[in-house]
């Protein structure tokens, strides 16, 4: 029986934010995109099998992966995100089941909250015990996006796009917590919910 929970929610939507007030609260939580930076190091088996398919124009001149170029190709063609995800997810998933069994063996009572924006573009919503989402309107979302990234309005949109919409995902989610508003209403949200959480943590960890 699943017993992490998954966060996940448009890109710039105030996932990470959330996920913050979650650790703030006392959940551990594993950033999933985190872990898909390690996964690109020169080091990793992943790292090579990506330059492999996507060539030497994807790397910086001190040969690590440059995301950013990188993120322009695939964004820009739906074939080579699938590609770059069909090469990276399997070992994502892998690692983040890992980080969470080493978190349980520590405390078998620990809240667990896997980070993560795509989740359902994955599909490994079932993975997961409740899955919450986090969202804002589309215009914050595309605002905030080219303020934190530097894209233009265009690619913004791109990459938004991308995923599945936020309506989708809210439709299809345990929890929902709208980042529209002020960081307090966001927090006022996800302390609502994190005793919820904790229950569920504890009765199953009683089985």
């Amino acid at each position: 029986m699943p017993r992490n929970f998954g966060l996940t929610g448009g890109i710039a939507s105030g996932k990470s934010t959330v996920a913050r007030i979650f650790e703030e609260l006392g959940a551990n939580v594993i950033d999933a995109d985190r872990v898909g930076h390690e996964l690109l190091r020169r080091s990793s088996r992943v790292y090579h099998q990506v330059v492999e398919h996507f060539g030497q124009e994807i790397l910086r001149a001190d040969g690590k992966i440059d995301r950013g170029r990188l993120g322009s190709i695939v964004f820009a063609d739906p074939g080579r995100l699938r590609a770059l995800n069909a090469l990276v997810h399997p070992s994502l998933v892998a690692r983040v089941d890992e980080l969470a069994a080493e978190l349980r063996a520590r405390n078998p009572r620990a809240v667990i909250v896997v980070d993560a924006a795509i989740i359902y573009e994955a599909g490994v919503a079932d993975r997961f015990a409740k899955i919450l989402v986090a969202w804002c309107r589309p215009e914050q979302q595309i605002e905030r996006l080219m303020t934190k990234t530097g894209l233009s309005h265009e690619d913004a949109l791109r990459r938004v796009a991308s995923q599945i919409p936020a309506e989708e995902k809210r439709r299809r989610a345990d929890y929902v917590i709208d980042c529209s508003g002020s960081l307090e209403e966001t927090r006022d949200q996800a302390a609502a919910i994190y005793p919820e959480l904790q229950r569920m943590t504890e009765t199953r960890a009683g089985k």
